[in-house]
């Protein structure tokens, strides 16, 4: 079986690497990339796009419950699961397809199987069946094999009574009660979305507050309005066992002063972080360093064995797609010697939760600038203040921007309310351009917009906001 030859190959087709693969083409690359499942990776099949579209119903079903806010009358609103999981599979589908539709537009070899680095820039192919495929010769290599849902001794899922994120998404009967054991975005998610829909829901979560990557004002708003919709948090707590029985879960659970709690659920969900799939790769083999699951690798996304690297989830956090993607053009650009390219900062990369209400935010939280030594200056706006929301019937949520106190540059911006993953990034283009707050000030936000709330938080942060 002859090898194919390429000038870069890619290990894994998610959304960093058919992105690497796509860019390095544009470019004048010869590239393969290999995907021993469907294109588009966890993200696009079984993470990111599939749980905004449950999400989506979940938004459309809640509106609707509303209706009488509006002067219209919805009566007798219910929903069909199997139908709301099947319009999620096929959102996947379709956006799967129109990889494969780029893949063959830039002339991109697609092997289906699973590839295994076997040294001096070739990689070994194994069919899915486990059959051997013809093998790939190539200068440049990129590992982007992603990662998969963490587990816990105990908590291990079994598909049936404990879920990861892949059963949530295809419930084969809506459950009515669950227990979420972690609360960082996919937990809250998933929350969000079965609370909705009417299920009794149960976070738990071991650190002090929920979503613990972000500010803590956010996160204590957070708690109260997902408190307010009637699900259960649990912080600062374990789960230390489970009881299965035939179609329920019983759950032990300690707090951190000793006190031991048990709660019954029909289902239990984890959602407690991944880990890279850095297993059966031959990483070790060709010396290539990994720590706590996932490979190390430089700012250009190197490795440190000559024209092999990596990207995305497999190289650590933040576990995010559109981190994912970036790297990949980074890397390619890199590897193609293009001029300017410029390393990810990773206070640059958006993150984005899309529970209801939603939370954004980019750049630092107060406590981190605080703690970093900063004189801050930081600003807020309430979506209660703000027409567009009154009008929208949306007005729980906060703007919050934080200044540098001597320089004005942008610290950090963090938003909770309707439309907040949409509305960071112009504050994540801000701190691209390294705007300061007088810049800020000098920019016209249309009225009336939501947008307009970070014009005011802005103003806000020094003594200016208008309609507070």
């Amino acid at each position: 079986m002859s090898e194919t030859q390429a000038d870069l190959a890619v290990i894994g087709a998610g959304p960093g690497g058919y992105v690497a693969a796509i860019r390095a083409a544009q470019l004048g690359l010869k590239t393969a990339i290999i995907e021993r499942e469907q294109l588009g990776g966890i993200c696009l099949n079984w993470g990111c796009i599939p749980t905004k579209a449950l999400l989506r119903t979940s938004e459309l079903y809640h509106a609707m419950r509303r209706a009488g806010e509006f002067g219209l009358a919805c009566d007798n609103v219910r929903f069909d699961i199997a139908k709301v999981v099947e319009r999620s599979r096929k959102v996947a589908e379709r956006l799967s397809n129109g990889v494969a539709y780029l893949m063959r537009k830039n002339k991109i070899e697609v092997i289906k199987g699973v590839g295994r680095l076997a040294g001096e820039g070739r990689i070994a192919v194994t069919g899915v069946s486990g059959e051997a495929l013809p093998g790939i010769a190539a200068k440049h290599i990129i590992v982007a094999t992603g990662a998969r849902a963490r587990t816990l001794p105990g908590l291990e899922p079994d598909g049936k009574l404990v879920w990861t994120y892949k059963e949530a998404m295809v419930p084969p009967s809506f459950p009515k009660s669950l227990l979420i054991v972690g609360s960082g975005a996919i937990g809250i998610e998933f929350a969000s979305f079965y609370r909705s829909l009417g299920a009794e829901v149960t976070v738990v979560e071991l650190l002090p507050r929920i979503l613990p990557a972000e500010d803590a004002e956010i996160s204590e708003l957070a708690r109260k309005a997902f408190a307010r919709q009637g699900i259960v948090i649990h912080t600062e707590t374990q789960v230390t066992n489970i009881f299965k029985g035939a179609d329920s879960v019983a759950a032990a659970m300690k707090k951190s002063d000793g006190r031991t709690e048990e709660i019954a659920v029909e289902r239990v969900i984890l959602a407690i972080g991944i880990t890279g799939n850095v297993e059966g790769i031959g990483l070790e083999e060709q010396g290539v360093k990994v720590e706590k699951g996932h490979i190390v690798v430089d700012e250009w996304c190197r490795t440190g064995i000559p024209g092999l690297y990596a990207i995305g989830d497999v190289v650590g956090p933040p576990w995010l797609a559109h981190k994912a993607s970036h790297e990949g053009i980074v890397c390619v650009e890199k590897i193609a010697g293009i001029d300017g390219v410029h390393p990810i900062g990773a206070s640059n990369i958006p993150g984005c939760t899309y529970s209801s209400p939603q939370i954004a935010s980019v750049g630092l939280t107060e406590e981190k600038a605080r703690d970093g030594g900063r004189e801050v200056r930081v600003g807020r706006f309430p979506y209660s203040a703000n027409g567009k929301a009154i009008a929208l019937g949306e007005t729980e949520g906060l703007v919050k921007t934080i200044f540098d106190e001597r320089s004005g540059a942008l610290l950090g911006a963090h938003i909770i309310g309707a439309e907040a993953t949409e509305l960071i990034q112009g504050f994540a283009i801000a701190r691209t351009l390294e705007t300061t707050e007088a810049e800020l000030m000098a920019t016209i936000f249309p009225h009336p917009t939501l947008s307009e709330m970070m014009g005011e938080s802005v103003l806000d942060a020094y003594g200016r906001a208008l309609h507070i």
